[in-house]
């Protein structure tokens, strides 16, 4: 009748065991899951009340001289085990008078499960849910003729900000069943939450830690902002989303405290146990150590997991880590480089700073002449969303010996990696690239010799917004005198990448009205500006038939014109719809414009912004979807987590936020919800009723015809309601699908390696490892062939399949400058340099032309070695001869020409799975 029968404990308390009993499913046919768990309780008159006061000591091996202190908590949790019965009783009642009361119990327990800081040890549990109820049915907070909606409203709102909490909460059961002031302040001084039943005269809510009791109140309000601002009630925020450490908090530390034997140093007999109280020391030097840097500090060590060995004695009971999650108030302060302490001539304080700091203290005097303790936590620009980190592994060190840095799993910096180019990560620049940009821009706007002066100067490259994965380095080549490359001490590349900038010239009404006739004046227009900045600031400039590049301070700046009659056309039109007058050109430099200024702004906002989308627009391509998603998709993706948040705060830092995007892929209903994304509140209800419809209208052409071009992914913005700007093409219907089941294997990854998995650098690298396994063949590139080798975050080799090609590097490019190229004079050394060149995209191009209908490519376009194909739909061999058709190739031969089509860049093709033959 019984499969398994284990040992718990009775919330996490091992001194108080239970049995767990898993019955035969089969026999009684009840849900997966189900158990039965054997709670044993003491009748209410085993032990005299009189001797459990909470001033009195039941555990004589605490001793503190003559004195024995007081036992409040053991105490009590012999006084829950005697009216464990009683207390059933009393909260049971009102739940069998009211079917909307049950259905608000199960509402409640629902919503706490999917919370883990809360429902916990040291916060809710399902028992407890059900005494708060009953309170408030005693109160007459909540009536029967209530919903139940309405009821679990009230019941989250009293959680989050009811005053009588300060008070605690007593049941009034009768004139007789009455508790003293000074008993209520005697409860109140002793735990941080009170729930009393005077009849029993014990605080059911005695294990409720200050903490747990400050997370759950802060949950509560967030739920409450979810059923106001959510659409549909916010019932996927309420009750379908999992809330767990490593998504809800800024920072998860993982403690691996097993054999730890000062644990047990003062043995098992006190008040509280061994391991609550290194929560609490855990949680007091967190606390001091990073004060004002964090908002909430959550410590919780579940270690007694169902099927412990009590047999072998309670100090087995560390195999399980202690989890640490923190919540920091705002990205300045956990970034700040000095902590300032106590003045120096307060001596009793400095001391004690002295003492908790060690040789990190140091005595400073500041700018404003205060000479005051402090700490110092130097680091680079781009490494202080480290600093945290530091502190907490040096006060863990400090105060928590022996304790190493090896039993400590920080989640910050394990997938930084994937973000940097060589050594550093490249966002150091970012101060370069702006001042290198308000050079041009000034020079621009001060050119006299042309019809139309320049009016503004807009940046339109991620770069600029600090989103771009890979920013680019200043070049020497690029600078206005170029220096001996020859001395040099690292080698310049041979590719250098430009970056958009959209110009407006003064208005005319002098344009012309033909679209050919405006790109070709808009060509004249750029030619005669780069022959300015020549001219007369001895810039260099490269010009094409449709583009004009220009190189200053180390950068190439890719220069547009936005045509100033087409800006006036757009003003005029309302909504997202552009007139068919406005050339394709001038639209999507509109679009360009409106999204690069939204993001900027988001940015100035959040800033832990950019860092988010690097990560998010690395993974995408590190699995080969730089075909399916355009990285403007992927900022306003990553947007939607900064500005609708619910059920969490706003992500603060990089792993968190990367996390959520995962998350948000893997989870969002994209077939039957559009994302709208609203980053300056310019959306009313009549706009979103109007994406609805547009929304509406496209699942109806995707359900009608697969083929349409209805965006699978449909992502509305203030200037693009109907989602026509970047996801329009793409990803369709079958890549959507591949994107979110590859989304969710990550973020299952990720979850489990912040609080489970032991420290593997392997394992974070799998993150951005893509199995090549998963495509129908792979081609191979020479790595020494791609403009940027530095970016390729691990070589590709394939051992499977059948091996169809293998191609010879070109000796034509190199991706860096070799001597022989620098022996030129300065002024032709330039003409060396490759200005937007990457040798992969035009091999995609060539491939997408040439056999578009034959398969699908997938690859990454920020850096990888492999492309990896998925054939189209092969019709059969017989009905094509039946039918006069053109017999289709091998799929070897196929793949032998695409070998040929890549020669000098292709190193090997593999056909690892034939195409499926329809009929």
């Amino acid at each position: 009748m019984f499969s398994k029968v284990e040992w718990s404990t009775l919330q996490n308390e091992a001194r108080k065991p239970v049995l767990i009993v898993h019955p035969a499913l089969e026999e009684l046919k009840v849900a997966p899951g189900f158990f039965v768990r054997i709670i044993p309780t003491i009748a209410a008159s085993f032990f005299s009340i009189s001797k459990l006061n909470l001033k009195r000591n039941n555990i004589h091996a605490l001793n503190q001289g003559s004195l024995l202190a007081a036992t409040p908590k053991y105490n009590t949790s012999i006084l829950e085990d005697m009216y464990f019965e009683d207390t059933s009783e009393m909260v049971k009642k009102p739940f069998l008078e009211s079917k909307s009361l049950l259905e608000t119990l199960i509402l409640l327990k629902v919503w706490a499960r999917q919370r883990a800081s809360i429902y916990v040890h040291d916060c809710l549990n399902g028992f407890l849910i059900a005494v708060i109820l009953s309170y408030l049915i005693t109160q007459n907070k909540i009536n029967h003729s209530m919903t139940t909606i309405q009821m679990f409203r009230v019941a989250v709102k009293f959680i989050a900000s009811s005053n009588l909490w300060n008070h605690g909460l007593y049941f009034k059961l009768g004139p007789q069943s009455t508790i003293s002031k000074e008993e209520k302040k005697q409860y109140k001084d002793l735990f941080p939450v009170v729930i009393c039943n005077p009849s029993s005269n014990f605080n059911i809510a005695f294990r409720i830690s200050q903490s747990g009791f400050a997370e759950l109140q802060d949950e509560a309000a967030l739920t409450l902002a979810c059923l106001e601002k959510c659409s549909n009630g916010g019932f996927e925020e309420v009750f379908m989303t999992k809330i767990d450490f490593a998504v809800k908090y800024d920072h998860c530390i993982r403690l691996n405290l097993r054999g730890q034997v000062e644990l047990y140093a003062s043995g098992f007999c006190m008040d509280d146990e061994c391991w609550r109280l290194y929560e609490q020391k855990v949680h007091g030097i967190l606390s001091q150590g990073l004060t004002d840097r964090a908002k909430f500090i959550r410590v919780s060590w579940r270690n007694t997991e169902p099927g412990c060995t009590i047999e072998n004695g309670l100090s087995v009971f560390d195999t399980q880590p202690l989890l640490v999650g923190i919540s920091i108030s705002s990205v300045e302060k956990a970034f700040r480089v000095v902590d300032i302490g106590p003045n120096a001539d307060n001596k009793e304080d400095a001391l004690k700073f002295r003492r908790f700091w060690g040789e990190k203290a140091e005595l400073r005097r500041f700018k404003d002449g205060r000479i005051a303790e402090s700490t110092v936590w130097e680091t680079d620009q781009w490494t202080r969303h480290l600093i945290l980190k530091r502190i907490v592994e040096y006060i863990f060190v400090r105060h928590l010996s022996p304790m190493s840095k090896d039993r400590i799993m920080h989640a910050v910096d394990q997938i930084d990696f994937s973000l940097l180019h060589g050594s550093g990560d490249p966002i150091t620049f970012s101060g370069s690239l702006l001042a290198a940009f308000e050079v041009l821009s000034k020079r621009l706007r001060s050119i006299e010799d042309i019809p139309l002066k320049v009016s503004t100067v807009q940046p339109l490259d991620s770069a600029f917004r600090y989103t771009s994965v890979y920013p680019p380095e200043p070049h020497p080549l690029a600078e206005e005198k170029t220096s001996d490359l020859r001395i040099q001490q690292k080698l310049a590349p041979s590719c250098i990448q430009p970056l958009e900038v959209m110009i407006q010239l003064e208005g005319s009404g002098n344009w012309p009205t033909d679209e050919v006739a405006i790109e070709k004046t808009k060509t004249a227009f750029l030619l005669k500006i780069g022959e300015s900045l020549q001219s007369v600031w001895g810039m260099t400039c490269i010009a094409s038939e449709d583009s004009v590049n220009v190189l200053v301070s180390g950068y190439a700046f890719h220069l547009k014109i936005w045509h100033e009659k087409g800006l006036s056309l757009v003003n005029k039109e309302s909504g997202n719809e552009l007139s068919n007058r406005i050339s394709s050109t001038d639209k999507q430099l509109f679009i360009q414009s409106q999204h690069s200024n939204m993001i900027s702004g988001l940015q100035a906002r959040h800033s832990i912004y950019g860092p988010v989308v690097r990560l998010a627009k690395r993974w995408i391509a590190s699995h080969f979807f730089s075909a399916c998603l355009v990285e403007e998709a992927v900022e306003l993706l990553v947007a939607s987590i900064f500005l609708k948040p619910l059920p969490f705060h706003a992500p603060l830092s990089r792993i968190t936020g990367f996390l959520r995007f995962l998350r948000l892929l893997s989870e969002f209903d994209w077939t039957f919800s559009p994302l709208i994304i609203d980053i300056n509140n310019d959306l009313g209800a009549n706009e979103e009723k109007e994406i609805a419809d547009k929304f509406n209208m496209t699942r109806k052409n995707l359900q009608e015809n697969p083929q349409s071009g209805s965006p699978a992914m449909f992502l509305a913005t203030a200037y693009d309601k109907a989602s026509e700007a970047w996801t329009r093409f793409s990803p369709k219907s079958s890549e959507l699908k591949r994107l979110v089941a590859y989304a969710r294997s990550s973020a299952d990854l990720l979850t489990r390696l912040i609080l489970q998995h032991q420290v593997d650098s392997f394992l974070w690298e799998c993150l951005f490892r893509t199995p090549l396994s998963n495509y129908d063949a792979v081609i191979l590139l020479h790595r020494d062939k791609l403009p940027y080798p530095q970016r390729l975050l691990f070589p590709s080799e394939l051992n499977r399949g059948v091996h169809v090609a293998k191609g010879n590097p070109s000796k034509i490019f190199s991706p860096f400058l070799l001597p022989r190229n620098l022996k030129a004079s300065s002024e032709n050394i330039k003409d060396k340099l490759f200005v937007n060149f990457d040798p992969l995209r035009c091999y995609i191009a060539d491939l997408q032309k040439e056999f578009s209908n034959t398969f699908n490519l997938w690859y990454d376009s920020l850096g990888g070695d492999a492309i990896g194909l998925t054939w189209g739909q092969h019709s059969s061999k017989k009905r094509g001869r039946d039918e006069g058709v053109e017999e289709e190739k091998e799929p070897a031969e196929v793949l032998k020409s695409v070998g040929e089509t890549g020669k000098g860049l292709m190193r090997s093709v593999y056909l690892l799975k034939a195409p499926r033959v329809t009929t």
